[in-house]
Order: C-alpha cells, then sequence, then structure tokens
C-alpha cells in the first residue's frame, strides 16, 4: 500500500538532537531534508545511529460510495494489515544526512509541503500531492520527539474519483532500541 509507505517514511522524520527549528512554508520534499541537513550541522546528530523500532495503527478510515458492509470488510482487511511493527537500521552516515526520501517516501515531483514546523520536540506539517491516478492526496503530521523516540498523529485525505473523498488516520511510535544487528536489515511484522 503506496499511502502507507508514505505514512511511515513521513512519520519517520520526527526524531531530532538538542531541538533545531525548522520553518518551511510550499517547500519541495529536498528543500525540507536540505533545510534539516543545515540543522542538523549547527545542532548536532539529527538522529541517533541504530536499531529503531516503528509501530503503528489505523484508527480511522472512511471510503464515500461504498456499501456499509464491504466499507466493513475494507475496513477490518486494512486494520489488519496495518497495525504493523517494523525495525531497521539507522547507519551513522544515515543519521547525519537523511535525504529526501526520509522526508517523503520515493522522489516525487507532485509532492509539496504546505508547511512543515519542528521546533521545541514537537513537529507539524502538512503535505499535499496533485496529478494523483486516485486525485489529490493531504496529509497532515503532527506529535512529538526526542533523539531516541518519537510519536506521530496522521490525518490522510485523497480526493479526487467523484464519490467524495477516501480519509484515514494513523498513529505511529518509533523508539531506539539499541545497536543495529550485524545484518542491519529491515524486519517487518
Amino acid at each position: 500500500m503506496k499511502l502507507a509507505a508514505l505514512f511511515i517514511a513521513c512519520t519517520a522524520l520526527a526524531a531530532c538532537n538538542k531541538s533545531p527549528e525548522i520553518h518551511e512554508k510550499n517547500a519541495s520534499i529536498e528543500k525540507v531534508a536540505e533545510a534539516a541537513n543545515k540543522a542538523n550541522s549547527v545542532t548536532g546528530i539529527f538522529l541517533h545511529a541504530g536499531q529503531w523500532r516503528l509501530t503503528g495503527t489505523m484508527e480511522e478510515m472512511n471510503i464515500p460510495g461504498m456499501p456499509a458492509s464491504t466499507q466493513a470488510d475494507v475496513k477490518r482487511m486494512m486494520g489488519e494489515k496495518n497495525n504493523f511493527t517494523m525495525e531497521y537500521c539507522l547507519t551513522p552516515e544515515e543519521a547525519k544526512r537523511p535525504r529526501g526520501k526520509f522526508f517523503g517516501g520515493k522522489q516525487s515531483d507532485n509532492c509539496r509541503y504546505e508547511s512543515f514546523d519542528m521546533v521545541g520536540g514537537k513537529i507539524d506539517a502538512v503535505m499535499r500531492c496533485e496529478g494523483r491516478p486516485s486525485g489529490s492526496m493531504t496529509m497532515k503530521i503532527s506529535g512529538t520527539y526526542s533523539p531516541d523516540s518519537y510519536s506521530t498523529k496522521a490525518a490522510m485525505e485523497v480526493a479526487g474519483d467523484g464519490r467524495g473523498s477516501m480519509s484515514m488516520k494513523m498513529r505511529s511510535e518509533a523508539k531506539r532500541i539499541g545497536e543495529c544487528d550485524a545484518a542491519g536489515e529491515e524486519k517487518a511484522s
């Protein structure tokens, strides 16, 4: 599910050291990454390298125009698939210089941050993607962060196919759980 992957990538951005300030408006994913790298060079390591565990839960999903019984089946199926736990290794190089894909998933010319504010242990962001086959997508992210953990909530709305807007609300939590294992591989469950 591409939207879930985008959500994971967007929420993974919320762990900072020494409270850098990032304020961007109408910015590309790459520009936000550049601002983070600039703040990183001033305040120290952006993320602590090591093994991280990310858990996420879909809290709400609304699909207009779909019969209630089908919608219930889809929600149940999506809930089972989107309650996830994933572990990944963040290398020292990645911690020092996160790239654009870290802030928005796969690089995309059609996605921009309407706003991106990260300061004082809090993050608030609004990302909009246009020109998707299913219409436009808007994601609002809010949460808290520290050098070794973060917690976020995201609300996503996809509009455009004439039946109304599909919406989802998800939350995630992540924490650094130690040093990377020898293989440094991503594990999902």
